[in-house]
């Protein structure tokens, strides 16, 4: 473990662990993966200008978001099928949050009890909505009998990706990994999958908010036009994010985007933020650039 220094030595060391169509399946971005290069090296391009002498003897790195406070600004992003990567899924990822807010996916492999049973700090759902709309509202209610905080509901996803790389490794989950579901036997699997769903629209945003009080953060968010409707149509917040790059390529990465975003939003609401975070100087020039919080994925689940 002393080897370990960084996040990307914890993908490096991932990689040599688990099967290769299972690390495609995560590391993957859509088509020729520009925007997966472009989600790291935009951050790379930003200049940090330090000021000096300044009195950093104490630092408060608290945040406060729909009257909760939390104690830094880092949340973990929701990622589908985490047993494929550990035999305890999303429960052990919840429990390892220590306290972070753990944003669970409709494509878990564990039931959103379970996961909360586990969980250290506050969770929030990840919602794809189904098709069959009971559904969906059997899974809201379950969430929020179970102590979910919040939705993010994804709007960036009306097709899946075409990702070349997780299609050419032949990714299936394995036989002996349970597939997302909404109960323990099964019955009615969620699916993140695009041919189980149709694509949503603002009608079906509202849909959501009039079968649920929690707040309703809209993800996948990259202009400002969309961001100021959201707030219109009376999203709780927003979260700037290209889907972890993918889901369609040359789309911006995700900080080239935030500016425009939080232009818009003049403060009306929290932005959250995720897409090629790997370093605490990532998560400063984030901030610095708007952003109330940024979100990983990858990264924990290696």
């Amino acid at each position: 473990m002393t080897q370990l220094l960084t996040l990307d030595d914890y993908e490096t060391a991932a990689r040599e662990r688990v099967p290769h169509s299972v690390y495609e399946f995560m590391a993957a971005g859509a088509a020729d993966e520009n925007t997966l290069r472009w989600n790291r090296e935009a951050f790379a391009r930003i200049k940090l200008r330090p000021r000096v002498l300044e009195d950093v003897a104490e630092i408060d790195t608290r945040i406060t978001l729909f009257g909760r406070t939390y104690a830094h600004p880092i949340f973990l992003a929701p990622v589908a099928y985490q047993r494929t990567m550990h035999d305890e899924g999303e429960a052990a990822a919840a429990r390892g949050a220590n306290g972070a807010v753990f944003v669970v996916s409709t494509a878990s492999n564990c039931p959103i009890e379970e996961i909360a049973s586990a969980a250290t700090g506050p969770i929030w759902l990840q919602i794809y909505l189904q098709n069959d709309r009971e559904l969906s509202r059997d899974l809201v209610r379950r969430a929020e009998a179970a102590g979910c905080e919040a939705f993010a509901l994804t709007v960036d996803t009306p097709v899946l990706g075409t990702r070349n790389r997780q299609q050419r490794s032949g990714f299936k989950i394995p036989p002996h990994v349970p597939t997302p579901h909404l109960d323990d036997v099964g019955r009615a699997r969620l699916s993140a999958d695009s041919n189980e769903r149709g694509p949503i629209t603002w009608k079906d945003f509202q849909w959501l908010r009039g079968i649920t009080s929690l707040p309703i953060l809209l993800k996948g968010i990259l202009t400002g036009d969309d961001a100021a409707r959201a707030i219109d149509e009376g999203a709780a917040g927003v979260m700037v994010s290209n889907h972890g790059a993918r889901n369609l390529d040359t789309v911006p990465a995700t900080i080239d985007a935030l500016p425009e975003v939080v232009e818009r939003v003049e403060g009306r609401v929290p932005i959250l933020f995720d897409g090629g975070v790997r370093r605490g100087t990532d998560i400063v020039k984030a901030i610095a650039f708007g952003a109330s919080a940024v979100l990983i994925g990858r990264p924990y689940v290696y």
